[in-house]
């Protein structure tokens, strides 16, 4: 049903009509907005929020770049986001992107919807050179994640501090001999968080060798391996620092089938602070990653370039450590 079969059916005008469902009660006495409204419920009208758009100059909309739905950062990032930009009166077009998708292709669709900007939420595809070239145009864009040649303001958190906080905290305990399971080396976020436990580990003297890191998927079953692979070199670890809390619960796994007590044979931490993370048995100890916060500003970020103003192109939201039960002494 359109404007023109609201307008009919209350008998008003076609303009009446319009200004009354956009909100603008004064054009109106209240017995004709009633009956107005009373025709739009009774026809089912729905207000065609992009040709709203397009009358007022603008869209209503932002779009979302997002590369993998069940991973529960980026959902969690994604409905921040679209939270944020309905509360201030903007919709969310979600459009996924991966390595089998175009990502020029992807972003050009976006614009096809007349999108105000973008916020994207596409961490594998930090190196993709088409995305970035896709990005880098007069329409405002936020992203979480590194865009390959730059040019786009970013929103996250500090990953090095991550890594030095997992550190610390284990070498407070009175930890030594600690290894670590990692993401993807080639990812900016896994050379960030290992450098921060690195460096941490060094400066109190116990330098990290190359036999107490695992590299995993970010899986269940990555973290799962690469544990069994770190404690075969070096059986001797009482304690890990692993980079998110999903491989964090293959780790645990791996542990039990090793016969280990956790944690007093083995201290774990893992990285994230994801919601199963406290029901975890024992529950884990993490370094908690802002991932609702970060949607909200983002979208506030982008929504404020959209409005011609001016922001930093770099934000970093604090982490902090949250310790539960899977930490202990040695």
């Amino acid at each position: 049903m359109s404007l023109k079969d609201v307008a009919a059916r209350a008998g008003v005008s076609f303009q009446t009509a319009s200004k009354v469902l956009n909100g603008h009660s004064r054009v109106a006495s209240p017995s004709t907005r009633e009956r107005i409204q009373r025709a739009a419920a009774e026809l089912g009208y729905v207000p065609n929020a992009m040709a709203r758009g397009l009358v007022r100059q603008a869209s209503v909309t932002i779009g979302v770049l997002a590369d993998d739905f069940s991973d529960q950062a980026v959902s969690q990032f994604v409905l921040a986001a679209q939270r944020a930009a309905a509360s201030h009166g903007h919709g969310a077009l979600i459009s996924s992107v991966h390595a089998d998708i175009d990502a020029e292709l992807a972003v050009r669709k976006l614009l096809e919807y007349r999108v105000d900007g973008i916020l994207v939420a596409a961490p594998s595809l930090e190196d993709e050179p088409q995305l970035g070239d896709a990005l880098r145009g007069p329409l405002p864009v936020v992203s979480i994640n590194r865009i390959h040649g730059g040019g786009v303001p970013l929103i996250g958190s500090d990953h090095a501090l991550t890594g030095t906080l997992a550190a610390q905290h284990l070498l407070d305990l009175g930890h030594r001999r600690i290894g670590t399971v990692i993401g993807p080396r080639g990812r900016q976020v896994v050379r960030r968080r290992t450098r921060g436990f690195r460096d941490t580990l060094r400066a109190a003297g116990r330098p990290l060798p190359e036999r107490r890191i695992a590299e995993a998927d970010w899986t269940y079953d990555g973290g799962w391996a690469a544990t069994h692979r770190l404690l075969d070199t070096d059986p001797a670890i009482t304690a890990v620092f692993v980079q998110n809390d999903v491989m964090a619960m293959g780790a645990l796994k791996a542990l039990h089938e090793r016969g280990l007590r956790l944690p007093a044979d083995c201290s774990v931490v893992g990285c994230d602070d994801l919601s199963f993370a406290a029901y975890l048995v024992p529950p884990l100890t993490t370094v908690r990653i802002p991932f609702e916060e970060t949607g909200e500003r983002a979208a506030t970020l982008l929504l404020d370039r959209i409005g011609g103003k001016q922001i930093p192109t770099r934000n970093l939201l604090p982490v902090e450590l949250v310790v539960r039960e899977s930490t202990t002494s040695p």
